[in-house]
């Protein structure tokens, strides 16, 4: 399980890593050619987008490589760790000070987190699922995913928009470590060839890349604020649900219980309070005007890709 931690944990800043150096990336696009194939043509010349583009896929190797050496309750959870760790690789890459109020989200974060997962320390559970109950489980998360998604592109943008859009997304992400999780163990019973041929490898691509769409019309649904406390944190607890209910894996109970609430208690705040900082703002979404970037160049880069 300790290894599974560390892959998870190196999974997390890679995530981190890329979104950060793509975003630099993009900031240094000349306005004029901030769009269309221009824009394509000069992120693949930028050093720091396919540095942060290697960083992603880094990350997709190492959450593989997490969840089959590891529960999927115990890994998932560990990628709300992906906000401070962009937070802190973004002060150093912008050169952005951080308030101490940022500092106290990120301390609350790690320190919540190891609390937390220390005190549940989910067990048992199986390798691999029945095939009959991923039916109900795909109709279920499939369900509250569309009514998340219908419920936020009915709302004008703002927050409401951004956190149904958002939490949609983290519906995916933790569908989609739930079937690679699945996949890998395929892989390790019957190969490269039972991979490939396995459905889950196939679900993973498209839940995955739907949630990166999903994602992208979060951010520009709506402030930060709202989106992401609503895809760190949702992601976590789906991930979490997913793992006992489809895995059965079970995490520790009586007064394990106060010590693993407190710790999600501190993980939330942690992550509310950074979510509310300009130092988050500044370094996961382009900067503010007349700093490194601004929200329109942000704006027409992604609707470009």
């Amino acid at each position: 399980m300790a290894l599974a931690i560390i892959f998870a944990v190196l999974a997390a800043a890679g995530n981190a890593l890329g979104t950060v150096l793509q975003r630099r990336a993009v900031l240094n696009v000349p306005d004029a050619r901030a769009q269309g194939l221009l824009l394509v043509r000069d992120l693949l010349r930028n050093p720091a987008w396919l540095t942060g583009i290697l960083g992603v896929v880094f990350a997709a190797l190492f959450q593989a490589l997490a969840l089959r050496s590891g529960s999927l309750a115990t890994v998932q959870p560990i990628f709300v760790l992906e906000l401070p760790l962009a937070l802190l690789i973004g002060s150093a890459v912008f050169r952005i000070r951080m308030s101490r109020r940022a500092w106290a989200g990120v301390a609350c974060i790690f320190v919540g987190l190891a609390v937390g997962l220390f005190a549940a320390a989910p067990s048992g559970g199986r390798s691999q699922v029945p095939g009959m109950w991923w039916i109900p489980a795909l109709a279920v998360v499939g369900t509250v995913a569309t009514a998340l998604v219908l419920t936020g592109l009915r709302r004008p943008h703002g927050p409401t928009r951004a956190a149904c859009l958002a939490a949609a997304a983290a519906v995916g992400n933790a569908l989609t470590a739930a079937l690679v999780k699945s996949a890998m163990d395929v892989m390790s019973h019957e190969g490269a060839t039972g991979f490939f041929l396995a459905w889950q490898t196939y679900a993973f691509a498209v839940a995955g890349s739907s949630s990166i769409l999903l994602l992208g019309y979060a951010m520009q649904g709506g402030p930060l604020i709202a989106s992401q406390p609503a895809l760190t944190l949702g992601d976590a607890a789906v991930g979490f649900c997913l793992g006992g209910t489809l895995y059965a894996e079970a995490p520790r109970l009586g007064l394990w219980l106060v010590p693993a609430l407190l710790g999600a208690a501190l993980v939330f705040y942690g992550v509310f309070a950074l979510s509310r900082t300009r130092c988050l703002a500044r370094c996961t979404a382009a900067g503010t005007d007349g700093e490194a970037g601004s929200p329109r160049r942000e704006g027409r880069a992604t609707a470009a890709m």
